[in-house]
């Protein structure tokens, strides 16, 4: 059984996919075309492959380790119902490609499309395949995202981009609230294996935070299905390209919140609160959806309330619980899928000939479009439910589900509720085949009097998908039955679940009756509705007022931002002094409100004296602190005392044996007193007098209290015993990390992950000084209030000694880099190393023949170092899962070369040569950026010297 299949299913569309269209632009559109297609049908195929024995009830899974002690892998699962899933997304969204080739105008990019296209597949693929919950997450996030980029595609019009903020506020608040449900359900049950979550039924429903896990999941189910009150984003969104609304508001994105209920069902099945919430809310969706569509003059907002619609019947179905309305919730899935994918490609296409999707403008468009009308009339009918169609059979379960679940009064109006919501469904049908193909003179108001029928290659989806509709109505048990029955029992998780069978006849019953009355009165409603026009008349947003949960929505946006910005007035001041006192004052709050009655006293730790060397430390560093105090609005002499500071902490650390601390801090305080003299040659020397005398007596005070507070908090836990961990490094420095320093391990091997993401903030950080500083440059310039540069010739002593320094310094930082796993160095001191030997070029040479030199022009060399630098420590981290072991574990052996004798090596080098490089392009980057002299037109001219 390979179960490896899994990842690649997804990686197809999300890496290979993706840049496969974005390359294949080159060549042609047919050319692009075929790459998406053929991702998309491998997918397919490959999901198939699988079919049969999963089918069969096996299970595949895969999974690699990321943060194991959190619980965190990437674990990937295919199960019946993530199968269904799967194919709807990988089937669909191979005839998608198909129609949008013969969709989109060749102005418009069509590499664009595909490449989102796929980037949203890849993301609901990982929704269906995911074993984890986190990783189901970052994947639900990631469709959110994708589909902001897809609704907003045409970014040009104003309503496609109000459409996507909409749809990516709504769907991303609900992805948070299901992140803390998740969290949540990972606290109850100590995992976020979702195969191991639904076996805990007991132990969640019975834990105190079970109501809260509930709420949480259902809003990031409710928002991403478009679910009362949530609902108003998905007709919003209906400002995307054709093929988008038929990919991801039929058949893919909408159906991610009830894959989320069916796949998390069995620990929620049993509580009342669960079934009453999930029934009642799917079922008031699916009739005032129903009935809002009718009345839409859009084609394709009526095509979106009926989604709405449909995703309240399946809803109210999972609500209901028992497995054979579950059975009838995965039915209808498939039936809508179909039938909703291919009305909407239908609606394109009306819009695409005809030039409007306006019912106020089509009418008798028959006769210029016949065979579309024949398909719409074909898919219309599965959506109303007519007999010998897919969406017949399912809505007939649901009538069938809804009465033998529900019992008294509240079946009676479930009944009457669910047959009103068929009856609206049956009238918005037959106001899509009427009105738009019958009702009127032919083309009258249709903007393109010589419309006609598109490509056959733009109408092969809808015919396979309408063939479909009639095929699983006639024969559902021989299409569509296994699946149903295989997807119920994943979701139920329960094995022995014996099936549904699927027939077009079951004998007269109520739900017969109640699909009778909902097909005639349909069509009576809508008839009577449309004699004379008047349902082009009645307009339901005047009725509706304030109470549309558009206008709701962008009210609330308006207070927000209302109040944010008088927020903002009251505490962006300018004043730097005032951001550190509310700084400063909310720090002390939050630290003494846990630490108030708690004995706040001096341990019973025993203490020592102080020797003589700690108390001359001590000195000079209250000495050098109460200078800076002193010339804090000397700018210049700020940064130097600064830098004492930092020489004092250097020697507190070779004090107290830190000796790797020490080689950090000095290198660091070096640096960066560089990097801040030259940041301040863009500032007046002098720091204005802002503050009043009593303004200076209350930063006084303020200053001693944060001081004292933060001091006696050091006092506080150095005069207690505590449990250190540093005994594990200690001893598992050399036999896991294999290195004897054990600070260096700690950074290239256990915390790892942390160094890695700290080395990538600040590649980003000197990225973003290169964008921030542009036009603000300092060398070469001439300040009104600042310091005046004249460059002159450094002396020749100093030049000689600068080109003596630079290969010095490289050999002593190769050594540090060597050296630095077991002794005190690594790449981190050793890349300041580098960079403070480059700046001495800079300063010895002057920053153009420095960089001529280095052939670093512009400081594009050290961009591509920073690149290099993280892609290097990215890889080094992904090798080890080669191997099966987490990300970033170090492996280490030993060699014997012939001359150099016995040798040991480690991976973790390659990792420290990652921190390296970024260490030293971040470090010159900001260098150059501050002293380049080519964009001075902020500044002045450069002066001559």
């Amino acid at each position: 059984m390979d179960t490896s299949v899994l990842p690649i299913i997804i990686l197809l569309p999300l890496i290979l996919g993706t840049f496969l269209v974005l390359w294949l632009k080159r060549f042609s559109r047919g050319v692009t075309a075929l790459g998406a297609i053929g991702v998309s049908l491998t997918s397919f195929i490959l999901l198939l492959t699988q079919a049969k024995q999963v089918l069969n009830g096996v299970v595949l899974s895969e999974q690699w380790s990321w943060l194991p002690q959190l619980g965190i892998n990437f674990s990937f699962r295919l199960d019946a119902l993530g199968l269904i899933f799967a194919l709807l997304i990988t089937g669909i969204g191979t005839l998608i490609y198909i129609y949008a080739y013969y969709y989109l105008n060749p102005r418009n990019s069509l590499n664009k499309l595909y490449a989102l296209l796929m980037l949203f597949m890849a993301a609901m693929l990982g929704i269906s395949l995911s074993n984890n919950l986190i990783i189901l997450l970052v994947f639900w996030e990631l469709t959110s995202i994708s589909s902001f980029l897809l609704v907003g595609y045409w970014n040009n019009y104003d309503a496609a981009q109000r459409g996507a903020r909409m749809a990516l506020t709504i769907t991303g608040m609900g992805g948070l609230a299901m992140l803390g449900g998740f969290i949540l359900l990972g606290q109850i049950t100590n995992t976020y294996e979702i195969d191991q979550i639904v076996t805990m039924t007991d132990t969640i429903q019975s834990s105190s935070l079970f109501i809260p896990v509930l709420i949480l999941v259902l809003l990031g189910a409710f928002t991403k299905s478009a679910q009362f009150p949530f609902h108003f984003w998905l007709p919003n969104a209906m400002a995307a390209p054709t093929p988008v609304s038929a990919y991801l508001h039929s058949a893919t994105m909408v159906k991610a919140g009830i894959f989320l209920l069916a796949r998390l069902m069995p620990i929620f099945v049993g509580s009342a609160l669960y079934h009453g919430l999930v029934t009642s809310i799917g079922l008031l969706t699916l009739c005032m959806a129903a009935f809002f569509a009718i009345f839409k003059e859009d084609l394709k907002g009526l095509l979106a309330y009926s989604t709405i619609s449909h995703l309240g019947l399946i809803v109210c179905l999972l609500g209901l619980g028992s497995p054979l309305a579950v059975a009838a919730a995965i039915f209808h899935i498939i039936n809508h899928a179909t039938f909703k994918a291919a009305l909407f490609m239908i609606a394109g296409i009306i819009d695409h000939e005809t030039g409007t999707r306006d019912l106020r403008k089509l009418s008798g468009v028959w006769q210029l479009l016949p065979f579309t009308a024949t398909l719409t009339m074909i898919t219309a009918a599965a959506m109303a439910g007519v007999p010998l169609t897919n969406g017949f059979l399912s809505k007939e379960m649901f009538f069938t589900e809804l009465l033998a679940n529900l019992s008294g009064g509240l079946a009676v109006f479930a009944a009457f509720v669910a047959t009103m919501a068929g009856l609206f469904a049956v009238a918005y049908s037959a106001r899509l085949v009427h009105g738009v193909f019958f009702d009127g003179d032919i083309g009258r108001d249709v903007p393109k009097k010589n419309a006609h029928e598109p490509p056959i290659g733009m109408r092969a989806p809808a015919i396979f998908l309408a063939t479909l509709c009639i095929a699983v109505g006639i024969l559902p048990a021989l299409l569509v039955q296994n699946f149903v029955n295989a997807g119920t029992r994943a979701s139920i998780n329960q094995p022995e679940f014996e099936g549904v069978h699927l027939a077009i006849w079951h004998g007269f019953n109520l739900p017969l009756l109640m699909s009778a009355i909902a097909l005639i009165g349909g069509i009576i409603f809508y008839f009577a509705l449309a004699k004379g026009g008047k349902i082009r008349d009645i307009d339901l947003d005047p009725l509706l007022g304030k109470l549309q949960g558009k206008l709701l929505f962008e009210d609330f946006l308006k207070y927000l931002l209302t109040y944010s910005r008088k927020i903002k007035r009251a505490t962006e001041t300018g004043s730097l002094q005032n951001y550190l006192l509310w700084i400063v004052i909310f720090s002390i709050v939050m630290v003494t409100i846990p630490l108030y009655g708690n004995g706040i006293f001096t341990g019973t730790r025993e203490l020592s004296h102080a020797p003589i060397l700690a108390i001359v430390l001590w000195l000079l560093l209250f000495s050098a602190c109460w200078m800076m105090l002193w010339f804090h609005h000397e700018r210049i002499k700020a940064v130097l005392i600064s830098g004492a500071v930092g020489l004092v902490v250097t020697l507190v650390f070779v004090t107290l044996s830190a000796p790797d601390l020490a080689l950090t801090q000095i290198t660091v305080d070096v640096v960066t007193t560089v990097l801040l003299l030259m940041s301040l040659s863009l500032l007046p020397q002098l720091t204005p007098y802002e503050s009043s005398q009593t303004r200076r007596w209350r930063d006084a005070v303020i200053a001693i209290g944060g001081g004292l507070g933060v001091g006696w908090i050091a006092w506080l836990i150095l005069t207690r015993d505590h449990n250190s961990i540093s005994w594990f490094f200690i001893q598992q420095s050399l036999p896991l990390g294999g290195g004897s320093n054990v600070v260096n391990v700690i950074l290239v091997d256990f915390r790892g992950f942390d160094t890695f993401g700290e080395i990538t903030v600040l590649g980003i950080a000197a990225i973003g000084a290169l964008c921030m500083m542009d036009g603000m440059r300092a060398h070469g310039t001439v300040m009104t209030q600042g310091l005046t540069y004249r460059f002159n010739p450094s002396p020749l002593m100093f030049r000689i000694t600068a080109s003596w320094v630079l290969p010095i310094a490289l050999v002593v930082s190769l050594y540090i880099f060597l050296r630095g796993h077991n002794l005190p160095g690594g790449g981190f001191i050793a890349g300041l190393i580098t960079s403070m030997a480059l700046v001495i070029q800079y300063i010895a040479l002057g920053q153009d023949q420095a960089e001529q030199m280095l052939k670093a022009k512009s400081g594009r060399l050290y961009e591509i170092w920073i690149g290099f630098g993280l892609v290097i420590a990215g890889i080094t981290g992904l090798a080890a899962w080669l191997w099966g072991r987490p990300f970033l574990t170090s492996a280490h052996i030993y060699i014997e070369p012939v001359i150099l004798g016995k040798m040991h090596l480690a991976s973790a080098a390659a990792f420290d040569l990652g921190v390296y490089l970024t260490v030293v392009g971040a470090t010159m980057l900001l260098i150059s950026v501050l002293g380049d002299s080519r964009n001075t037109s902020m500044t002045g001219p450069v002066p001559k010297g």
